[in-house]
């Protein structure tokens, strides 16, 4: 399956969608469940560790993204609207290892849906940002090519479910 990306500039948005050959209650737990997103969040050879995860309105993921090197960045999603097995909006910014926000105005929205069809799941991401600057920051790290590598780990991971 490929991840597909639509850029909306003028709404600072990046459109992801991805179809999953998996059940949509084991995708939800995929992308909600600490011990299953530390298994494919992160491009390789990065690999994430999560710190502290409260799936609930208002809760925190606290995680770290880990390099081959020895790097660490930590990030922090801090979740705004649960539907359960339909959808989830977050913000979700760059941190330290206490889950401090860096720079609040770098802090994109995520809104993420789930939807069945027939035996898969589509899962659709979009992400507004607030500055176009940093919409163009995130598509010169390499966003795209590891967000997808990130979902073609969790294909992986949804076959041994």
């Amino acid at each position: 399956m490929e991840t597909k990306y639509e850029l909306e500039r003028e709404k600072l948005q990046l459109n992801v969608t991805r179809k999953f050959a998996a059940d949509i209650n084991e995708v939800w737990r995929a992308w909600t469940e600490a011990e299953m997103l530390d298994q494919w969040w992160g491009p390789q050879p990065w690999y994430v560790i999560t710190k502290f995860m409260d799936f609930s309105e208002e809760g925190k993921w606290l995680y770290s993204m880990n390099g081959p090197a020895g790097e660490k960045h930590w990030s922090v999603m801090e979740y705004l609207e649960i539907k359960p097995e339909k959808f989830f909006s977050s913000n979700h910014s760059f941190c330290d290892e206490d889950g401090f926000v860096i720079d609040k105005l770098k802090t994109p929205l995520w809104e993420i849906s789930f939807a069945r069809s027939g035996n898969s799941t589509v899962v659709k991401v979009q992400i507004t940002y607030q500055r176009e600057e940093d919409l163009d920051t995130i598509l010169e790290m390499g966003f795209k090519e590891g967000f997808a590598m990130g979902h073609s780990q969790l294909d992986e991971l949804l076959k041994t479910i």
